[in-house]
Parts: C-alpha cells; structure tokens; sequence
C-alpha cells in the first residue's frame, strides 16, 4: 500500500474510533490499526513487536509522526495527565477524497474496530491486543486457560481472570471479524 493510501486509512479510522466515543490516542490507534491489519487483512504492513503496553508497532509511530509534520493530524491536549488525542484536519479530509476506492474498500472494517474499540480504555486495549499476540503466538490449539496464563507470564499486572475476559472477547471480536471478511468477500465477485 503506498504511504499517502495508508495515511487515508489511518486519518479515517481515527475520525470512525472519535465518532465512537473514543479518545483516539496513540494507544488507541496502536491498537486498532494492529486488530485492521491482523484480524480484518488490512495491508497497512507495520510490523508489531510486543511492548510495555502490549503490541506496538514503532513503524506506525514513526508514521503518525510523519502525519503531523504534514499537517494531517494535529494533537488535542485535552485533559493534564493525559496523552493528547490525535486529530484529523482538514488536510487529511482533502487526501481521503482523493482515495474513495481505498477508503471505500476498507470502510467496513474501519467501521467494525472503530465500533469494538471506540469506548474502551488503554488497559482494556493492551489486554485485548495482547491477547490477540498470544493467539497468534500459541496457535489455534492452544484453550483459554492456556492463552490467559501467557498473557499473566508476558503482562504479570494482567490478573488471569482479566486475561481470560480479553481471551474471550478475542474470539468474539475475531469470528465477528471472520464473517465481515466472509461478506466483503463474497460481494467483491464477479
């Protein structure tokens, strides 16, 4: 995907995660871009690495970066003590016009994070985005308990019973997921 395409996608989940009730840090955008490109097939290509607060991917960062030097976020210090949310201007408006096939074809699945993510908190991100790394590192095979248990051993400040929710709601959010690709899928041929 070429980097003004990417920036599209990125400036128009943030505007979907705000419409969502979130606050649209960069955690929130850590993680939701992480659940785009690997639950929904997104091909934004960051690569993730697990980190302090759970997947993290410094490509990303270094991409927001690069979206504020170009005036298409801007940040919003709304609150003292909190990181400050990112904020699509009006410039970026004008570059997703300029890609309706790319923001047409990834709206489903910017909607559907947008929507799952959008109230959440970053402790809540960090264990449902860890528990998405630990099912991709342990398998499908790998039970509840088992995925719980790596999240505790990666993240002790996660209890097991916290982890076991984000587990489950996981799976949730990824066969939700399965059967929005399914669609878009179908719908796509000829």
């Amino acid at each position: 995907m070429r980097s003004l395409q990417k920036a599209s996608i990125l400036t128009d989940l943030m505007v979907n995660l705000k419409k969502q009730g979130s606050w649209c840090g960069e955690t929130h955008v850590q993680k939701a871009t992480y659940f785009l490109q690997e639950v929904l097939g997104v091909e934004t290509g960051f690569e993730y690495i697990l980190y302090k607060h759970g997947p993290y991917s410094f490509d990303l960062a270094e991409e927001l970066t690069s979206l504020r030097a170009d005036y298409l976020i801007e940040f919003n210090h709304r609150s003292p003590g909190y990181g400050p949310s990112l904020v699509p201007t009006e410039t970026s408006a004008d570059l997703r016009s300029r890609f309706p096939k790319t923001i047409a074809k990834h709206t489903p699945q910017i909607k559907f994070i947008a929507k799952k993510f959008g109230t959440k908190g970053v402790s809540d991100l960090e264990k449902l985005a860890t528990a998405l790394w630990v099912t991709r590192e342990l398998g499908s095979k790998a039970d509840d308990n088992e995925r719980a248990e790596r999240i505790h051993t990666l993240k002790p400040h996660v209890c097991v019973a916290d982890a076991l929710e984000a587990v489950k709601e996981f799976d949730c959010i990824d066969a939700e997921a399965s059967q929005l690709c399914s669609r878009a899928e179908l719908s796509s041929r000829p």
